[in-house]
């Protein structure tokens, strides 16, 4: 039986970018072994989009106010880009300390998340 989901993010720098998971995010973590952490996620969902190619994922963190989240990011002075209005939801996208980036939306669309 799935019993989870694991999510791998590369970087070009790994330390710097667990660090934010850690210390920005708050997420809480386990330690794998070597300092290698693996964190634990808020509760998450998994949709498939359409494309003419393959092999490009996307990882997303929801929020309820997705303002409020962005004025309390800045304070840890983590940039957010400009918040782009869609059909499903308004986003943001931060960029990580290893130069990657990783989305922040507000959903206006039904969630799956109290599904079992």
């Amino acid at each position: 039986m799935i019993f989870g989901a694991h999510v791998i993010l590369y970087s070009k720098n790994a330390e710097a970018d667990r660090a934010f998971f850690r210390d920005v995010l708050g997420f809480k973590s386990v330690d794998a072994g070597h300092g290698w952490l693996i964190f634990a996620l808020p509760p998450g969902e998994a949709a498939v989009h359409p494309s003419d190619g393959s092999g490009t994922q996307e990882v997303y963190f929801m929020c309820d106010d997705l303002k409020s989240e962005m004025a309390s990011l800045a304070k840890k002075n983590v940039e957010c880009s400009e918040v782009q209005e869609a059909r499903w939801g308004s986003i943001t996208k931060m960029r990580l300390p290893g130069g990657g980036k990783v989305g922040l939306y507000q959903p206006k669309h039904p969630t799956a998340l109290g599904l079992k």
